[in-house]
């Protein structure tokens, strides 16, 4: 399954043309693949004929050569056994008669009696080892190099003849045939004898024919005959005509449908919204009437999208001014909030509700610093920026600490980072809460506040004090709701609080750099 859709996929990304050449390839190469495996066979069977025909004349050249063979084996048997039945001292002149009237026969000879002693002969035949007896009407040969020749010796009745068959005689009787062989040469007793000299060359065939009761071996090299250059390219046709196909038709779809719409394309992407210039639509976009259709399509469809964005972007600044005004009245009634509660702390006697109403104070004045700065991201539309609200809200802590407390140090070394509403109020709390419980406890001792970016997406917010004591008593009301109250907040930004001795962490999330 995830082949195929991977394969779909790949299919599918495909831009059009390719798709086009692909289906007609797909659709053509099986037609042309067929034709031309039929026209290979038949080119196939045109060659093996071809062969057969080289190898035919082969057999030919060697039928030439056993015929000449033979005929020379025989009439030196028909004049032997005429020779040997006549009176002795007149074999040579008798054998030298008869042969001499028999056509295409050797005139060099030679006659033996039944011991393989000579009784005459013409020309240098005797081999240097005595000859054995052989049987009437048998025959044996031998190749000579020495002598250029194929040497027979046929058996008869009261002794047995040899007969020199030349060379030249089995050349003259091969190129008699008008064949243009490429090498002849015939093997018997272990010998060679080239008959015509192998030319070399690629392209022949050797055909290896037995001779004279396979006592002689023929291996007869013929030139191949080769079908012409012209014949063999008519293999290709089908698959140059599948090709010329599937590229006409993938050039005809590019030509009149794939570059006009991409020009149409451009066009489109080209449009920028808002600029004040409407859609510009080619004039070349083919002779195709659908593509001009759906440039006009395209057009109408710009301009309706245009009407809508004037009408949303007005809509959005209406929007955009409720909602300044809604932040700007919030924020306003935050400061009179804080300010009353000033007021009614300023005119309370009693100890206790001056410091109620200054920490009750303190924490609507940090959602006031908190809101401010939320307003100013509306405005800007990049998040809340921490170092600003938290240096802004420690001068807001100082200023409204007790008389006692007034001369806290509060050091800060804060990086530029930006989160959200939800993190920024959440963050202001906790500081709220952990440097009014130091300044109340420890007024003397300075409070550190650092934010350090730790990553691309978190920051860390820490804040040391010597009275901030993880194990210290519990038994202490105050104490535990001031656990409590960090412990909740520090929930809310969703991160462990980190306790140690004179500092707690906690991690914020925060906005990437831009």
């Amino acid at each position: 399954m995830a082949v195929n859709d991977g394969f779909s996929g790949l299919i599918a990304r495909l831009p059009t043309p390719a798709k086009i050449l692909l289906i007609l390839s797909l659709a053509l190469l099986p037609l042309g693949v067929a034709s031309a495996w039929s026209a290979a066979r038949g080119l196939e069977a045109a060659n093996h004929a071809l062969d057969e025909r080289s190898r035919d004349q082969a057999r030919v050249a060697a039928e030439s050569m056993e015929s000449l063979i033979a005929r020379n084996t025989l009439a030196v048997r028909v004049a032997a056994n005429a020779v040997l039945s006549a009176p002795p001292g007149e074999h040579c002149a008798e054998m030298q008669r008869i042969l001499g009237i028999a056509p295409a026969v050797g005139r060099e000879f030679a006659l033996l009696d039944d011991g393989g002693r000579q009784l005459c002969r013409v020309g240098d035949l005797m081999p240097p080892v005595p000859l054995g007896r052989i049987a009437p009407g048998d025959f044996s040969l031998w190749a000579s190099t020495t002598k250029d020749a194929i040497i027979v010796r046929a058996g008869v009745v009261l002794g047995s003849t040899l007969v020199r068959v030349p060379t030249v005689d089995l050349r003259d009787a091969v190129v008699s045939k008008g064949v243009p062989f490429g090498g002849v040469t015939l093997i018997a007793a272990g010998q060679e004898l080239v008959v015509i000299p192998n030319k070399g060359g690629s392209g022949r065939i050797v055909e290896t024919v037995p001779l004279a009761s396979n006592q002689v071996e023929a291996r007869i090299s013929v030139s191949r005959l080769n079908i012409p250059t012209l014949d063999r390219l008519f293999i290709f046709l089908p698959l140059l005509m599948w090709a010329a196909a599937a590229i006409i038709s993938w050039w005809m779809v590019h030509r009149l449908l794939i570059r006009p719409l991409r020009r149409l394309q451009g066009a489109v992407v080209d449009y920028r919204p808002g600029d004040g210039q409407s859609l510009a639509i080619p004039e070349s976009l083919g002779p195709a009437r659908e593509i001009h259709e759906l440039g006009d399509a395209f057009q109408r469809a710009v301009q309706r999208i245009e009407d809508a964005e004037h009408e949303a972007r007005e809509a959005l600044e209406g929007q955009r001014r409720l909602v300044r005004e809604v932040h700007h009245r919030v924020k306003n009634n935050l400061q009179v909030v804080a300010s009353l509660l000033s007021i009614h702390g300023r005119s309370a006697e009693d100890r206790q509700a001056k410091a109620a109403y200054s920490s009750i104070g303190r924490r609507v004045d940090a959602l006031s610093v908190v809101h401010r700065n939320h307003y100013a991201e509306l405005e800007e539309n990049r998040g809340i920026a921490l170092r600003p609200l938290l240096t802004e809200l420690s001068a807001g802590l100082k200023a409204s600490a007790p008389a006692e407390a007034r001369k806290i140090l509060v050091e800060l070394e804060l990086d530029s980072v930006s989160t959200t509403q939800d993190v920024a109020v959440a963050a202001a709390f906790l500081i709220t809460e952990m440097v009014e419980f130091a300044m109340l406890r420890a007024p003397a001792d300075p409070i550190d506040i650092s934010l350090r970016r730790e990553s691309e997406l978190t920051a860390s917010l820490s804040i040391s004090a010597s009275v901030l004591v993880p194990d210290a008593d519990t038994s202490e009301i105050s104490k535990q709701q001031f656990e409590r109250i960090v412990e909740g907040l520090a929930r809310q930004l969703r991160s462990p609080l980190e306790r140690k001795l004179g500092r707690y962490t906690v991690t914020l999330p925060i906005f990437p750099d831009r």
